[in-house]
């Protein structure tokens, strides 16, 4: 019998073995971090399986691999944004550089073949990038105003060469490697494809299996504390601006085989796709948190968005950019309500 009266010892009650609230506020966290991450693939499956069921040609092979290929440009460039943004940084520069490169590759082809259309846009590009990183990590420069000017310089350089747009370079016909390089398909799909695939593969093992994409991260969520940890803070700023550099130097090469020309009138606002496909996929703009496959679906889901509007019919292209703007903020709002959530 339990002991009553004045000599019985206080009563004890047990507490439920979970707290219901710790237990909600685990999985609206757990529910926040899903959205944060998966989001645009949420998105992107949903519009996917609405324009298939809208549109008999929406989801045939061809329109897919075109969309593919028309990607894979903007694809690339996002993919060395994503790293930057990671580490707290910007790169406004990557339209013209990706608009530079594309020339370079033209005459780099003229003049020394398939050699000279490779190594000469990358070398410019990356050089760039590498200028752009030794003021942002070396000078502690500010990022926004160090690539605006990189902007204006490779923007200038473009029209220098092509004499303020009127001179065109062809890549010669008899250059098929080169033009293979952005034309060319494997098992029907495009190799501009498959190159940004295998970039994105080996951009998700850095990020996640190596020192240096853990450095991104620690960088990004606090440079002071990277710091105190003996981090190389500055040498992996360069690096990350030097990445950002070549990759869009590589998609202007790519872009430039499939056309077989350098244009002088790409990639204008260019950078402000990419910084929006990674918003998109889930990147903080503040930095610390974000990966390659959110990128990723960020860049199918204005592809496919864009090709939604195209087959609705009777827009122009400018509700392309009201949509794409319009998404982007609302995408930017989540973040930082979710991002207030968890830290509550």
């Amino acid at each position: 019998m339990t002991p009553e009266g004045p000599l019985a010892g206080p009563s004890v009650k047990t507490a439920p073995a979970t707290a219901p609230p710790a237990e909600a506020a685990r999985r609206g966290e757990q529910a926040a971090r899903i959205v944060q991450r998966h989001g645009a693939l949420i998105v992107l499956a949903v519009l996917l399986a609405v324009g298939g069921a809208t549109f008999d040609t929406f989801l045939t092979a061809y329109n897919l691999g075109n969309l593919a290929v028309q990607a894979s440009f903007l694809a690339v460039i996002a993919l060395g944004m994503t790293m930057v943004i990671i580490t707290g940084g910007i790169d406004l520069s990557v339209g013209s550089v990706y608009a530079l490169a594309g020339v370079l590759a033209a005459y780099g082809a003229r003049e020394w073949g398939l050699a000279g259309a490779l190594l000469l846009p990358l070398a410019v590009s990356g050089t760039i990038g590498l200028a752009q990183g030794l003021l942002v990590g070396k000078a502690k420069m500010a990022p926004f105003i160090v690539t605006l000017g990189g902007l204006l310089f490779a923007r200038g350089l473009l029209q220098f060469l092509t004499e303020e747009g009127s001179q065109t370079y062809l890549v010669p016909q008899t250059e098929t490697a080169f033009l293979e390089l952005g034309q060319g398909r494997l098992f029907g799909i495009g190799y501009p494809v498959l190159i940004a695939l295998a970039l994105f593969l080996i951009g998700g093992l850095v990020l996640q299996r190596t020192r240096f994409g853990m450095r991104l991260f620690a960088i990004g969520g606090s440079e002071d504390a990277s710091s105190l940890m003996g981090l190389p803070v500055a040498r992996t700023k360069v690096s990350v601006y030097v990445i950002s550099g070549l990759l869009a130097g590589l998609a202007g090469t790519l872009n430039a085989a499939q056309l077989g020309s350098g244009v002088t009138v790409i990639g204008v606002g260019l950078e402000l796709e990419a910084i929006a496909a990674v918003v998109i996929g889930g990147t903080l703009l503040t930095g610390g948190v974000g990966s390659v496959s959110g990128t990723l679906a960020g860049v199918a889901l204005l592809y496919v968005i864009r090709d939604v509007i195209n087959q609705v019919g009777g827009f122009d292209s400018s509700m392309q950019a009201v949509v794409n703007g319009a998404f982007l903020v609302v995408v930017v709002v989540m973040q930082t309500l979710l991002s207030r959530a968890r830290r509550r």
